[in-house]
């Protein structure tokens, strides 16, 4: 656990604590707080303080959260007000548990069920050890690595790397150049390929036959947007193809409005790094049937270089030869057929415009946030995507799908081509 950058205030009637928990997993928060005791837990950070006061919870405490500070700021009623707390600015002595615990109980039930004592067990173990946090030593040349969408974020992965290094496949993201990624990527591809399992998946593919019937709902919306523009010259709105769920309208009202100030290449890689993203969603689609599971949020990533390495593509190129490739390397299914049919469901998305993809990625923000540690890629990359496609006019979308669709690799997209080591 990680014990997070706070401090404390105080006014006669509130004692004011404020904790920095840049992507923490807050929709699993925990809060306590009862005379001298408080604890917080938002993973993966913790915070147990022994306040120099005693606060009560009679209805008049507060609490907030800055999405873009990351900062919980939370006003906890004094229980005697006017009362002056010493000590809040010694933050090591805050820190000390309230007193020292033996290691057995005092008292012990003789014969007590195995169930309860594995319940127990269980439970989280609030006097866990803490360290004071201290901001790392500026270093002679400011870190120049970034990722996330955009390429907004850096330094994320140095005081997270213990709890994300399942979440990426690359070390050391911010000390990694982006080349360095790609080429990082390529070994690791080669090196998984197994020929063996692609070939049995090639000649016994009754499995995949069957998923790739499986037709997801943006088909229908498909013909029916096909049907619409058949019928007159002018386009018609997608939005008539695509509704969004209670649920889903639920989600972007909890998103936190923000303008992204992206310069050219950083629009060039955040288009292709959402074609990246859809690609890997349309193949999870495909193969589960609609039907998400405790694998979708790793096949997701796993299958998204943009995700997965962090991976800032420069090329549509580059981007289907990068999926086609992982889809022969890593998951259950290593079949080419689902390779083109996540490309065909892909543009379809695209065709379809804004809402679609905005949809689409609702749901990816929902798998990785139902999963953990994959929640932290919402905050480096799908929270974004979602705010900012909502910006986008639906003209520089269908810009894009004739862009994909022109490639030379959609029509030399050859099976041949997934290995060859890129130059």
């Amino acid at each position: 656990m990680i014990t997070p950058d706070f401090e404390l205030s105080q006014d006669p009637d509130f004692l004011t604590i404020i904790i920095r928990v840049p992507y923490a997993r807050v929709s699993e928060l925990d809060l306590f707080f009862e005379g001298e005791d408080f604890k917080f837990y938002a993973k993966p950070y913790f915070l147990r303080l022994t306040l120099p006061g005693r606060v009560v919870e009679n209805g008049r405490e507060k609490a907030s959260y800055d999405t873009d500070k990351g900062t919980f700021t939370i006003q906890l009623p004094k229980e005697s007000p006017g009362q002056y707390f010493e000590g809040l600015d010694m933050l090591t002595s805050l820190l000390a548990p309230k007193k020292s615990r033996t290691a057995k109980h005092l008292v012990e039930e003789i014969g007590a069920p195995a169930e309860l004592e594995e319940e127990e067990e269980e439970d989280f173990d609030w006097e866990i050890e803490q360290t004071l946090y201290k901001e790392a030593a500026e270093s002679p040349l400011p870190l120049q690595n970034y990722y996330g969408f955009g390429n907004l974020r850096s330094g994320v992965f140095q005081r997270l790397q213990d709890e994300l290094g399942d979440v990426v496949d690359l070390k050391d993201p911010d000390q990694t150049p982006t080349d360095e990624r790609k080429m990082r990527r390529l070994e690791a591809e080669a090196a998984k390929f197994d020929a063996d399992h692609y070939l049995a998946d090639f000649f016994e593919d009754e499995a995949v036959q069957q998923v790739l019937k499986y037709k997801p709902w943006w088909v229908d919306a498909h013909k029916e947007m096909m049907a619409l523009q058949g019928e007159s010259s002018q386009k018609h709105d997608s939005h008539t193809s695509v509704i969004f769920s209670e649920e889903e309208r639920e989600q972007l009202r909890k998103f936190t409005n923000k303008s992204y100030l992206l310069d050219k290449r950083s629009r060039h890689h955040a288009y292709l790094g959402l074609i990246d993203i859809l690609l890997a969603y349309c193949y999870e689609i495909c193969v589960s049937e609609g039907d998400k599971n405790v694998e979708s949020s790793w096949n997701v990533r796993k299958l998204s270089a943009t995700l997965c390495w962090l991976e800032c593509f420069t090329s549509i190129h580059d981007v289907l030869v990068s999926f086609g490739r992982r889809v022969v390397c890593y998951p259950l299914y290593r079949h080419f057929g689902l390779v083109t049919r996540a490309f065909n469901d892909t543009v379809m998305i695209l065709q379809l415009g804004r809402a679609a993809v905005l949809k689409c990625l609702l749901d990816i923000h929902k798998i990785f946030r139902e999963s953990d540690p994959a929640y932290i890629l919402n905050d480096l990359f799908i929270t974004d995507y979602c705010i900012w496609i909502q910006k986008i006019k639906s003209e520089i979308l269908q810009t894009t799908v004739i862009h994909v669709v022109a490639s030379p690799s959609s029509d030399s997209y050859s099976k041949g081509d997934l290995l060859q080591q890129e130059k």
